[in-house]
């Protein structure tokens, strides 16, 4: 006689999906406690939570059938890929599965005279390049950090060469997405303009996994230009330094990098990266791509703007290992800023103005901070607007996390009122929320929820991100 086995009951929804999950996924979903603990943080300040399970895909179809399970089954899923968000995007605050996209790492096409490619989320943007190097192609986006470029898509990164070629939404042709219940839909394509619909590519960019899970990335490229010079000048103020910025931006000088380190952060810098030769003051430094003429054109325009402006000492450095080494130190930063104060911790800014009242802003930050006790670094991406002022503060002070979200108030508000944006690039995950509705205010907001409902009617992407409820 035969006996039908008791269907297994599951004390929690979560379990459900996790033992059934195990199914096609084996091993590579885990409770292990390390690995949870890896996934309940990123780069931020925010108190770390532990993810029900950690879910390591690797194609598409994996994604669409765990998505469908934790929708029946209203489990959160919070997409991770490197872990190196700062406001708290990959922090699973409602437990869950964290869906771990690092180990697709594919480039399933390149077309080199349509100069675009094909590749799956956890590709990270040096990986590309590597792969890209010996077809003279590159892909400029560049914040600094050793991220995915399913990440980039999420937060909308941007970096140091978006003052000549554009963030993640210019660059992104189009997306292959899985939606909350597991459908697989595609955005864009290859052709450079359509005019075919809604624009969902750009829905997506910087959705912050609200709305969905990247699982392929199509890309504009760039050529690698004949010639790159760097150069480096110091200002004896704050001021100068802007206003050489500003000068340049407004002549039309077509620079591809132009980054900005207060007194502070070069006197951090130099003792981190080992700089020589440099004083602990204001510093610009720039890049130029172009021809051989092109090049030193721009960079004899810019060093008599950055004179007029009071900037002295400007450096040319042409050698590849010399540029490497400046634009290392620049992408170090944010470590040289926590290693200047031992035991301090830092909290990262990340307001975009207009270029008109950069000055304003950044002067004023600085002056603000000085005045209210606070030690801070400032590093910007200035050539369009965008600014990040550290403010470190002692982890064991019961006010000191308290009183650099204090500053983090107020230097977003000073740069609201000037007409600017409170993330040029972070994205807005836990940390920025409450100022979404100020900027936005909340027919918008409401706009933005009505969205997420519809692509995600039981809130299982990312909960608790971008919306305070």
């Amino acid at each position: 006689m035969n006996t039908i086995s008791p269907r297994p009951v599951f004390p929690r929804p979560v379990d459900a999906v996790i033992a059934a999950a195990s199914q096609f996924l084996g091993d590579r979903i885990t409770t292990n406690a390390a690995l949870r603990e890896q996934h309940s943080h990123g780069e931020d300040s925010s108190t770390p939570t532990l993810p029900d399970a950690v879910a390591f895909v690797a194609t598409t179809e994996e994604v669409s059938q765990l998505l469908a399970l934790c929708h029946q089954h209203a489990v959160p899923v919070v997409p991770f890929g490197a872990g190196t968000s700062l406001e708290g995007h990959v922090n699973p605050v409602r437990a869950g599965i964290s869906l771990d996209l690092s180990r697709m790492t594919s480039v399933l096409e390149v077309n080199e005279q349509d100069m675009d490619c094909l590749l799956e989320p956890g590709v990270t943007r040096q990986q590309l390049n590597e792969f890209l190097r010996d077809k003279g192609l590159f892909f400029p986006v560049d914040p600094g950090s050793h991220c995915t470029l399913g990440g980039m898509v999420a937060t909308r990164a941007s970096g140091t060469n978006a003052v000549r070629y554009g963030t993640m939404r210019e660059n992104v042709l189009g997306l292959e997405v899985v939606l909350a219940d597991g459908r697989v839909i595609n955005t864009g394509g290859r052709t450079r303009k359509a005019a075919n619909g809604y624009d969902l590519t750009r829905l997506f960019i910087g959705s912050e996994g609200t709305l969905g899970v990247v699982t392929k990335v199509r890309l504009r490229l760039t050529g690698i230009p004949e010639a790159m010079s760097s150069a480096v000048v110091q200002f004896p103020t704050l001021a100068g330094a802007v206003e050489s910025t500003i000068q340049v931006m407004q002549l039309g000088i077509p620079v591809a990098r132009i980054e900005l380190l207060d007194d502070d952060m070069m006197a951090a810098s130099i003792a981190f990266s080992k700089l020589e030769g440099f004083a602990p003051l204001t510093t610009l430094f720039l890049e130029f791509h172009g021809t051989e003429a092109g090049v030193k054109e721009q960079a004899e325009m810019v060093e008599a703007i950055t004179t007029e402006h009071g900037g002295s000492g400007f450096r040319w450095a042409t050698d590849p290992a010399e540029r490497t080494k400046l634009w290392k130190a620049r992408h170090d930063s944010y470590w040289a800023g926590i290693a200047w104060k031992p035991g301090r911790r830092a909290l990262t800014t990340d307001v975009c103005v207009p270029i008109s009242r950069l000055a304003e802003a950044l002067v004023g930050a600085k002056q603000e901070a000085t005045e209210r006790g606070h030690t801070t670094c400032i590093v910007g991406h200035v050539g369009d607007g965008n600014f990040h002022q550290m403010i470190l503060y002692d982890p064991e002070d019961p006010k000191g996390l308290e009183g650099a979200w204090d500053m983090d108030r107020r230097v977003v508000a000073r740069g609201l009122s000037l007409g600017g944006t409170c993330s040029g690039e972070h994205g807005i995950g836990l940390g920025k929320r409450e100022f979404l509705e100020t900027e936005h205010g909340a027919e918008a907001l409401a706009v933005m929820r009505s969205l997420k409902v519809t692509l995600d009617p039981k809130g299982i992407m990312n909960p608790g991100k971008m919306f305070r409820n």
